[in-house]
C-alpha cells in the first residue's frame, strides 16, 4: 500500500518544516502593536465580542460526550448516538457534523497518547489500540464503532508519517511498515460498510479521508466527495475539503477545481444557492494563491451573498469576513505565486468585507480571526486562548477600522447590533 501520494508527502513535509517559521511570523503579526493613529480609529468601533461562541460550545459538547462515553466503556450508547447524529444530520450552528465530533472525542485519549509518544521520538504503545480492536469483536457489525477504530488507526498512521517526514521520528522499514499497517487496517475496517446503504455521512467522510492512503486517489476523489456531499449537502466542511484536495499539490488541477466547484453548486443549489461554488473554493484560495487562476469572481461573490443570506449564523459570518479581510488582503499574497490578473480578483474579494460588515456582522468571534491569521493547514502549538481571543479581536477591529477610516476620521463611530451596522454621527 502507498503510504501517501508523492505530492501529499512533499506538501506535508513542506508544511511541517515551515510550521515553526510560519508560526513565528503569525505570532509576530498577532503581537504587533497598532500605530497610534490606527489605535485611535479602533476606539471608535462598537462591536459586541463573544470570547466563547455558540459554535465552540456545541463542538465541545459533542466531543466531550464522545470522550465521556468512551472512558466509561459505554460503547453501545456511543454507537447509538453516532447513528442518531448521522440519521438526523445533527450539526453545530456553524455546520460541523455531530457524528464526526462524537467520534473524535471517543478516540481523543488514545490518539493524544500516541501523538505524545511520537513527538518524544518513540513508537506509540499499541495496547490501547488493541483494546479498541477487542471492542469491535464485542460489538460486531456496529459500523459507528468501526468508524471510531478506523479513524484511530488513520490518525496514528498520519502522525507517524508526518513525524517521519519532518525528522521527528527516525525513518526506516519498521516505521514504514507500521504506517502501512495502520492505514491498511483503517481501510479494511470500513470496507464492509456502504455509506449510501447505511445513509451515513460520517462513513463517507472517513472514506474520503482515507483516499490519502491509496494509490491514484486522483481517480476517485471527485466521485467519492460527490457521494459524500449528496448525503450531507448542509455540511460545508465536505465541500471545503473537496476544493482543498483538488489543488495540484494533492490530487487535482485548477481546471478540475473549477469544474467540481460548478458541479457542486448545481447539485446543492436548493440548499446553498450559488454557495456551493464558494464553499469549494474557500480553503483552496486560502492555501494556494494560484487557485485564483480559474476563479469566477462574480459567481464566488454571488455565492458569498447566498451563504450569508441562508446561513444566518455569526460563526459563519465571522469566518467569511475574516477570509475577505485577512486571507484576501493584498499584503498576504505571495508575489511569486500570483497568476497574471489575479491582483484585481483578490482585491474584489477583499472589498466584499464592506458589505459583509454592513449587512451581516452583529458580533465578533475573536478566535475565528486568530485562526485565520494562523492560516489553515498548519497545526503547531498555539498561544494561550486568552492571547488568541485578544489578538483576534485586535485583528478584527483593525480590519474594520481600515475599511471605515474615512468615516471614523470624519468623527463618526461605527457601531454593530442585532439590527446591523450603522454610523453614529459626530458630536
Amino acid at each position: 500500500m502507498s503510504r501517501l501520494p508523492k505530492d501529499q508527502t512533499s506538501t506535508d513535509a513542506t508544511e511541517s518544516n515551515a510550521a515553526d517559521g510560519f508560526l513565528e511570523g503569525a505570532l509576530s503579526r498577532l503581537r504587533r502593536k497598532p500605530d497610534p493613529d490606527l489605535e485611535d480609529l479602533m476606539k471608535r468601533i462598537i462591536l459586541p465580542s463573544l470570547p466563547v461562541s455558540d459554535e465552540e460550545m456545541a463542538r465541545a459538547t459533542h466531543q466531550d460526550l464522545g470522550l465521556k462515553l468512551a472512558r466509561q466503556d459505554l460503547w453501545e450508547d456511543l454507537a447509538d448516538r453516532i447513528d442518531y447524529a448521522d440519521e438526523s444530520r445533527l450539526a453545530t450552528p456553524g455546520g460541523e457534523a455531530a457524528s464526526l465530533l462524537l467520534a473524535f472525542g471517543a478516540r481523543s485519549d488514545l490518539v493524544a497518547a500516541a501523538e505524545d509518544a511520537i513527538h518524544d521520538g518513540m513508537n506509540p504503545d499499541m495496547s490501547g489500540m488493541e483494546a479498541m480492536e477487542d471492542i469491535l469483536l464485542d460489538h460486531h457489525g456496529r459500523h459507528a464503532l468501526a468508524l471510531v477504530v478506523a479513524l484511530s488507526h488513520f490518525d496514528i498512521g498520519w502522525a507517524l508519517q508526518t513525524a517521519t517526514t519532518s525528522g521527528e521520528l527516525a525513518a526506516g522499514p519498521d516505521t514504514s511498515d507500521r504506517i502501512d499497517a495502520h492505514f491498511q487496517r483503517a481501510v479494511d475496517l470500513l470496507a464492509p460498510y456502504d455509506p449510501q446503504e447505511l445513509d451515513s455521512p460520517s462513513l463517507a467522510a472517513a472514506k474520503c479521508a482515507l483516499l490519502a492512503t491509496q494509490r491514484h486517489p486522483d481517480r476517485r476523489v471527485a466521485d467519492d466527495y460527490e457521494k459524500l456531499i449528496t448525503l450531507d449537502p448542509d455540511c460545508p466542511r465536505h465541500m471545503r475539503a473537496l476544493g482543498f484536495h483538488l489543488l495540484p499539490r494533492y490530487y487535482g488541477t485548477y481546471d478540475q477545481l473549477e469544474l467540481e466547484a460548478r458541479r457542486t453548486a448545481a447539485r446543492t443549489g436548493e440548499v446553498w444557492g450559488s454557495g456551493g461554488y464558494t464553499w469549494v473554493y474557500l480553503d483552496a484560495l486560502a492555501t494556494d494563491d494560484a487557485a485564483l487562476i480559474r476563479l469566477d469572481a462574480d459567481y464566488f461573490i454571488e455565492g458569498l451573498e447566498h451563504i450569508l443570506g441562508i446561513k444566518r449564523d455569526q460563526h459563519v459570518t465571522n469566518q467569511l469576513a475574516a477570509f475577505c479581510a485577512i486571507t484576501m488582503a493584498p499584503d498576504r499574497a505571495r508575489p511569486a505565486a500570483l497568476p497574471a490578473g489575479s491582483e484585481a480578483t483578490r482585491s474584489r474579494l477583499h472589498d466584499c468585507l464592506d458589505w459583509i460588515l454592513s449587512k451581516h456582522l452583529t458580533e465578533l468571534h475573536p478566535l475565528v480571526w486568530s485562526q485565520t491569521l494562523m492560516s489553515p493547514g498548519l497545526t503547531p502549538a498555539l498561544p494561550s486562548r486568552r492571547a488568541l481571543v485578544t489578538r483576534g479581536r485586535h485583528a478584527a477591529l483593525r480590519a474594520i477600522a481600515l475599511r471605515f477610516a474615512k468615516d471614523i476620521a470624519a468623527g463618526h463611530t461605527i457601531a454593530f447590533s442585532s439590527s446591523g451596522m450603522y454610523r453614529l454621527p459626530a458630536l
